[in-house]
């Protein structure tokens, strides 16, 4: 059997340090050819006053050929804007899998966005607010994402969650029930949508949006490599 490939894609305004955990670990426990690429404009340093969903999809593609260049099967794992990405590629290319993490078919959880805002107001009174993991995360981005950019991401959301039932290979959709981003809902509302029967949900209760640095990110990473190795995957909806 040849080289097998896989390609792992970050989400909006974020970059390769969202998924490297996943990625550090697949390269530990396979001999995979394994690829993390950065979408135009995105990284820690964000510059994304000048690209567009067009660009980050025709990125996505490019890297997902150069694999093909070298491998006979790839999979393609997405999170977040990278899930709608990598549904994307699925349906336009011959991936082999699809993994889904915390994919951005829906977005914006008000309930845990106001659980973390209390945090933040709390943490604010006590001058405490530096040490707040959420607001650490989110105040750059808030300040250098362009609106423009956000209306690019959205186009991207409704142009691909409509093709959801044309994906036929089997498919891991994982989620975090703490997610302020997207709403825990979404996994469901993507298993529902997906057009195979081979297919696989993953609820982590104590996962925010950052689903590769949740408290049980080691079991989300053995259950990912057990279904990308195995041969067939029961639907377990």
């Amino acid at each position: 059997m040849g080289q097998t490939g896989c390609l792992l894609l970050h989400g909006f305004t974020g970059g390769a340090y969202e998924v490297n955990p996943l990625a550090r670990y697949l390269r530990e426990h396979t001999d995979w050819i394994i690829s993390v690429p950065v979408l135009p404009g995105h990284g820690r340093n964000l510059r994304l006053h000048d690209t567009n969903a067009v660009e980050w999809i025709t990125y996505a593609e490019e890297e997902l050929k150069r694999l093909y260049m070298y491998c006979d099967e790839v999979y393609v794992i997405g999170f977040s804007m990278g899930g709608l990405i990598a549904a994307y590629l699925t349906i336009h290319y011959p991936v082999k899998k699809l993994v889904l993490l915390s994919a951005a078919a829906l977005y914006i959880n008000p309930k845990q966005i106001f659980s973390d805002m209390k945090t933040v107001m709390s943490d604010t009174i006590r001058r405490k607010l530096n040490e707040n993991e959420w607001f650490g995360h989110y105040k750059y981005k808030l300040f250098h994402t362009p609106i423009r950019s956000t209306r690019e991401f959205r186009r991207l959301a409704s142009y691909v969650v409509p093709l959801l039932p044309k994906i036929r290979v089997p498919v891991f959709i994982a989620q975090g029930q703490m997610d302020g981003i997207v709403p825990p809902k979404a996994a469901r509302f993507v298993y529902d949508r997906v057009g195979t029967y081979q297919k696989r949900l993953y609820l982590s209760k104590s996962s925010k949006h950052l689903i590769c640095y949740g408290s049980d990110c080691d079991r989300l990473f053995h259950e990912i490599a057990f279904f990308l190795k195995q041969e067939k995957v029961p639907d377990n909806g």
